[in-house]
């Protein structure tokens, strides 16, 4: 059913186009993650040519994108932060939220990793260790669904980060990578956008592995009951994509250095 919705969509579509309407355009609101990883590069063009649309992506830190969702300024989001996207849709601001993939995060720093993080067991020894040896930690600061994660895992610990070694950027995950690499300090990223920028910066994994850095996607469309200028269709496409055989099947195939970024759910 959901191949046959986006080929109806797809058709309904192509008569605009040929009657000379303007392309359909879908606002999508995501992560950067999902961007600089080149996962979207790879999804959005097989969508945009089966349903003769353009998917107009805007990428920012997943607290940005709720509240662009939440303000009825786009039509759907992609995030991974499940704390804050059950909030909005306990608030009505969302519906069809489903489960898309999930990859994991990792805390990243100098080659020689001064504060011995590869010798700790937990995330949560990980991070005690940074606090207690005061090495240089790079912090998102952007209310995205990185630094929500790292501000969930400071607050487990009992730990509240502050002085000079805890440097809180308010920049994108890239631009906090490549920070962290000029000043050879530690971060905490999604897996994804390491890996794709890994070899443009001289950092490594210094931890990964513990189950409290299990980081899932999710997909969901602004509520049309209270914006009723949502592209419905094309939303109700694009979310039947990302979770059907084809969107998943390129999401698992997808790899960088040999390696897979992000692990499909919506099939499981």
């Amino acid at each position: 059913m959901k191949r046959i919705f986006v080929l109806i969509t797809s058709l309904v579509i192509g008569v605009a186009v040929q009657a000379g309407e303007p392309v359909p355009r879908l606002r999508l609101a995501t992560t950067t993650s999902t961007l600089n990883s080149g996962l979207l590069d790879r999804l959005n063009p097989v969508f945009e040519k089966q349903c003769g649309c353009h998917v107009d992506v805007i990428a920012v830190g997943t607290g940005k994108a709720l509240r662009l969702g939440a303000n009825g300024d786009v039509d759907v989001v992609l995030v991974h932060a499940p704390e804050a996207e059950e909030r909005y849709l306990a608030e009505g601001a969302f519906v069809d939220r489903r489960p898309v993939m999930h990859n994991d995060f990792v805390i990243v720093g100098p080659k020689s990793d001064p504060a011995r993080l590869r010798q700790q067991k937990s995330a949560a020894a990980a991070l005690k260790r940074l606090a207690a040896v005061r090495n240089a930690f790079i912090s998102r600061g952007d209310d995205s669904g990185t630094n929500k994660k790292e501000i969930a895992l400071w607050r487990q610990i009992g730990i509240n980060p502050s002085g000079r070694w805890y440097l809180s950027v308010g920049q994108g995950m890239g631009a906090t990578l490549q920070i962290a690499s000029e000043k050879q300090g530690y971060t905490l990223t999604d897996r994804g956008t390491w890996l794709a920028m890994k070899d443009r910066l001289d950092l490594e994994i210094a931890f990964e592995g513990d189950p409290l850095l299990y980081n899932p996607y999710h997909v969901m469309m602004v509520n049309p009951q209270r914006y009723p200028d949502v592209q419905v269709d094309l939303a109700r496409a694009y979310i039947d994509f990302l979770t059907g055989p084809e969107g998943q099947r390129i999401i698992a195939e997808y790899r960088l250095h040999g390696e897979q970024l992000f692990h499909p759910d919506a099939l499981d």
